[in-house]
């Protein structure tokens, strides 16, 4: 398998592109939209894949569809965690977790793929509540990451995990298509 060939594989939809400038609501819409479809094509890609097939890695060296799952759920825990605390401090730094662990936790194994989309359903209905209920300059609050010693806005965010679901459901979405 070709270098380009891995890259896809690992980044199949590119690499995440985080707006330099203040997003309008217009261009929030979209965004909004994918977290908000995200469970519902998440469990339909995965009912495709099937409860074998998710036991494999998308790609070589790559997490199970299992493991893909339930990491959605937690990187979106998280994300949601972080939007409060933005909102609710200035400038925070926000606590990193080692995503790799996390999908090594006996749960993983243990809990059912089900657990994961229902947690994550109810998830982005409280979370999209929030986020359609942010005025202009909440939309502007941030925290600051430790890990890429960066500051974020709660719109760069936002792109962020949209893109972050469309990711990983691009890689549940390579399990369905080799199934």
């Amino acid at each position: 398998m070709s270098a380009s060939d891995l890259d896809y594989l690992r980044y199949p939809i590119g690499r995440p592109v985080l707006p330099a400038t203040p997003l309008t609501p217009a261009a929030r819409v979209p965004y909004l939209q994918q977290l908000a479809e995200l469970p519902a094509r998440l469990t339909a890609a995965a009912r495709r894949v099937g409860g074998e097939r998710l036991q494999v890695p998308y790609r070589p060296g790559g997490w199970t569809g299992r493991q893909v799952i339930h990491h959605i759920a937690d990187s979106h825990l998280n994300a949601y965690v972080r939007f409060r605390l933005a909102l609710t401090e200035a400038n925070p730094t926000i606590r990193p977790y080692d995503e790799a662990a996390w999908a090594e936790l006996p749960d993983v194994a243990a809990t059912p793929i089900t657990v994961s989309l229902a947690l994550l359903d109810s998830l982005h209905t409280r979370w999209l509540s929030l986020l359609h209920n942010l005025d202009e300059a909440q939309w502007q609050r941030t925290f600051f990451h430790p890990e890429t010693k960066k500051i974020a806005t709660l719109d760069q965010t936002l792109v962020l995990y949209a893109w972050h679901g469309q990711h990983h459901l691009a890689h549940v979405e390579l399990l369905a298509a080799a199934h």
